[in-house]
């Protein structure tokens, strides 16, 4: 795929995808109203996971664009294994931004229900990995990664290469 629609399809999809489960979905279970105060601790732990969960994400996507020349998105994946960046660290830096971001979301507004729905998306996004995309990847990119996966946490980042 060409960088350009790659690019496109990224944006598209990360306006989809991660928009909507970290941005719609938590507005429609809030409305961004301050359910609690927390206390200023909580409250700029969460604006630094919103912020960091957001710059992370867009760093992965642009990883699939320049270093995968494909997207995130099943229907135009990359036509190489994204392995740079903070994939170097851990295997799924996408979902774990997300939640960050939902998490993060969840100490700002003093929300309990945007805990637990934190909880959920990590539940099926688990479950999504293990069961279609691990083995799709593995089908796609064989012993590489293989490799990839024996030396690269999936879920807790490393803190070395």
């Amino acid at each position: 795929m060409r960088r350009p629609a790659a690019a496109a399809g990224s944006a598209l999809f990360l306006a989809l995808a991660p928009g909507i489960v970290a941005g719609v979905v938590p507005w429609l279970l809030t409305g961004w109203d301050v359910r609690a105060d927390w206390g200023v601790v909580l409250r700029l732990a969460g604006l630094l996971l919103v912020g960091g969960g957001g710059i992370v994400l867009v760093q992965a996507f642009v990883r699939f664009v320049l270093e995968g020349a494909g997207t995130p998105a099943p229907v135009a994946p990359t036509e190489g294994l994204v392995v740079g960046g903070l994939y170097r660290y851990v295997r799924n830096p996408m979902y774990l931004a997300v939640a960050a971001t939902i998490v993060g979301q969840a100490l700002l507004l003093g929300s309990v229900v945007l805990l637990g729905y934190a909880a959920v998306f990590l539940a099926v996004v688990f479950a999504f990995v293990r069961g279609y995309e691990e083995p799709t990847l593995a089908g796609r990119y064989g012993a590489e990664y293989e490799a990839y996966r024996a030396a690269v946490p999936g879920w807790w980042p490393r803190l070395r290469r």
